[in-house]
């Protein structure tokens, strides 16, 4: 009995100090954040929707207006989509959607169907000014929302552009998480221990500080935005509604007519089996079309930017 005691003690000990640990790591993560904010101001701007915040970054003029539109988990978008809308920007018009939970953008209690989604990216580029016929560049589970903007609004989508991007048929092969693992990387995101991370760990999630495509001040903000959104409330939600999203667009007809350039990640396949199958069977309906298959991870734009940006232009002079 002596000894149980002695381990039920020893059990308490250790419990305590972790509890004390995990609340200074807690406040620690509430200071930085609060001194973080302070000093990265948005890069873009701030739209009102809904008394929520939404920031647009919008850069350059031209014949094109790219609307990007970040995947699952971004906590970055506009740094995370420069190595391609820098080389876009010189001659056309770019436009980032930093959606609610993302980036500089708050963090909302909107649903994620795609309705939700959509109309709110259309109110931000409306209250903007942004009008025209715009070339959708979503990277992967913004697939669905590109995909549903050409469906819904067939006449303000001139072509899809998509960075791996998500089809219905690709979501059936994506492994969902776990509540239990989505809420120990939520609790690991709110109490801040993203921030004791090695840093071979933090670039193997956030590749580009190692790129020479971003500054080294855009690299602060960077992992900055990863410690504030590295995974939200928004976040989780879209999770919560991805299989309705992708039975909503099956509902509904494919935008055959709404040209589409697809450039697909290898690397992804092999992680996901069917990926790239998944994708090139959903072009086979639309009418004029184009795919690329790249030895690169899911985040495309991230490697071969270069080769992704000719090919675009390449593309939308066939149109």
């Amino acid at each position: 009995m002596k000894m149980l005691k002695i381990i039920l003690i020893a059990i308490l000990v250790i419990l305590l100090i972790v509890t004390v640990l995990m609340i200074a790591l807690a406040i620690n993560h509430r200071v930085n954040l609060k001194k973080e904010l302070k000093l990265y101001q948005p890069l873009g701007q701030m739209v009102d929707i809904d008394d929520k915040k939404m920031h647009i970054y919008i850069e350059g003029e031209g014949d094109h207006t790219f609307v990007f539109m970040s995947g699952h988990g971004t906590s970055s978008p506009t740094i995370d989509f420069k190595p391609l809308w820098s080389k876009l920007a010189v001659d056309h018009k770019i436009v980032v959607i930093e959606k609610f939970g993302y980036g500089f953008s708050d963090v909302s209690s909107n649903q994620k169907d795609l309705d939700t989604l959509l109309e709110d990216t259309r109110r931000a580029l409306s209250i903007l000014e942004v009008s025209g016929s715009f070339v959708l560049v979503p990277h992967s589970l913004s697939g669905l929302e590109a995909i549903y903007w050409a469906q819904k609004y067939p006449d303000e989508v001139k072509a899809i552009i998509g960075l791996d991007a998500c089809t219905p048929g690709a979501i059936e092969l994506l492994p969902k998480p776990s509540k239990a693992q989505l809420s120990l990387v939520y609790l690991i995101s709110r109490i801040g221990l993203s921030r004791i991370m090695p840093e071979e760990e933090m670039k193997y999630n956030l590749p580009l500080l190692d790129s020479n495509e971003i500054t080294d001040h855009e690299k602060l903000i960077y992992k900055t935005m990863f410690y504030k959104s590295s995974l939200t409330k928004d976040m989780l939600k879209e999770l919560d509604w991805m299989k309705n999203n992708a039975q909503h667009i099956l509902d509904h007809d494919i935008p055959s007519h709404t040209p589409m350039y697809f450039f697909i990640s290898s690397q992804q396949n092999d992680d996901v089996p069917g990926w790239t199958q998944a994708l090139t069977e959903y072009l086979e309906s639309i009418t004029l079309k184009q795919s690329m298959i790249l030895d690169t991870p899911h985040y495309v734009h991230h490697k071969l930017s270069d080769v992704i940006a000719v090919e675009i232009v390449d593309f939308l002079e066939t149109i």
